[in-house]
């Protein structure tokens, strides 16, 4: 096996690592805020590196900018989704 192979079998193992605990997260903790932070947090870094590990297995810059978009996406994507049910769960706390 080449060194890249190896690397791209540790970050999707350490990706799926990471997803398992952003599902058991979701499944222990009580409140959305906690949930919120222990779903965003590892799975944003899990997805991060899938997409390492699927360029680490075809490294050429075609795949390179598919791969960057997505990683830009992701990573503003579930921050702002994390701050939006955050403030409507903080707004929901503050209701009540």
């Amino acid at each position: 096996m080449e060194a890249l192979e190896l690397v791209a079998a540790a970050c999707a193992l350490v990706s799926a690592g990471l997803g398992l605990t952003a599902g058991v997260g979701l499944v222990r903790f009580p409140d959305t805020l906690s949930r919120m932070h222990a779903a965003a947090k590892p799975q944003v870094l899990g997805v991060l590196l899938a997409l390492a590990a699927a360029w680490c297995e075809e490294p050429s810059w075609g795949i390179a900018g598919p791969l960057l978009l997505v990683a830009i996406f992701q990573m503003v994507g579930v921050t702002m989704t994390s701050y939006t049910v955050g403030h409507v769960a903080c707004e929901e706390m503050r209701d009540r």
